[in-house]
């Protein structure tokens, strides 16, 4: 059943803030705004990234970074970002078709999440964890990242206890979303942190030490 609760004044402001934001920024990811602006800052020319769902992101990191990894599960949306891809002349994408092969509960066996186990350990400056299996992609990702490197998580609040007024969100006293992300958190534990929240969603910022 859906619920409304989560329609309060305060949440109706600020998702017009986030559409209004959307609509005058057409070509940033569907990131929280404060995260797009951190990474912005963050991120090198130099840098080599993975991203686990693709789209505006996809398109923003290509014209950043020196090269990007990208996994797509939606054969459709995979042909048009590739459209967009060439006709904005950005080729260092290596853009990945993975279907979803397996159930949730099995995503370390799935052919997206196992995208990041071809990769060297150390050898990405971040990655972006924004698509399906998040919980697989990201525990598999930990290593891959070298030290500095960025681990990006949308909407983290629904994932990792937190003290966010988003919908869907994770109370401090909560569990985790499952053991994946319960060791997840075990692991980050300590790197630092850039939480952001626009109060729909969340977008966390992970340093690896």
């Amino acid at each position: 059943m859906h619920t409304i609760r989560h329609w309060t004044p305060r949440y109706v402001v600020s998702r017009t803030r986030v559409e209004l934001h959307r609509r005058t920024h057409p070509g940033s990811p569907w990131l929280t705004r404060q995260a797009i602006e951190t990474l912005d800052r963050m991120l090198l020319p130099t840098d080599c990234g993975l991203e686990f769902g693709s789209g505006l992101s996809t398109l923003w990191f290509a014209r950043r970074v020196k090269h990007l990894v990208s996994v797509e599960h939606d054969a459709a949306w995979h042909e048009k970002i590739s459209l967009d891809l060439k006709r904005q002349s950005l080729n260092n994408v290596d853009y990945r078709f993975a279907p979803l092969d397996v159930p949730p509960e099995l995503g370390d066996q799935s052919e997206y999440a196992r995208v990041a186990l071809e990769l060297p350990d150390a050898s990405l400056d971040f990655v972006l964890v924004d698509g399906r299996y998040r919980d697989h992609c990201a525990w598999f990702v930990l290593p891959k990242l070298s030290s500095g490197g960025l681990l990006i998580i949308d909407n983290v609040n629904r994932f990792l206890p937190c003290g966010s007024h988003a919908p869907a969100s994770r109370r401090p006293g909560d569990r985790t979303g499952d053991e994946v992300w319960g060791a997840v958190r075990r692991a980050i534990r300590g790197w630092r942190t850039i939480w952001t929240t626009d109060h729909v969603t969340d977008t966390a910022i992970f340093v690896k030490p």
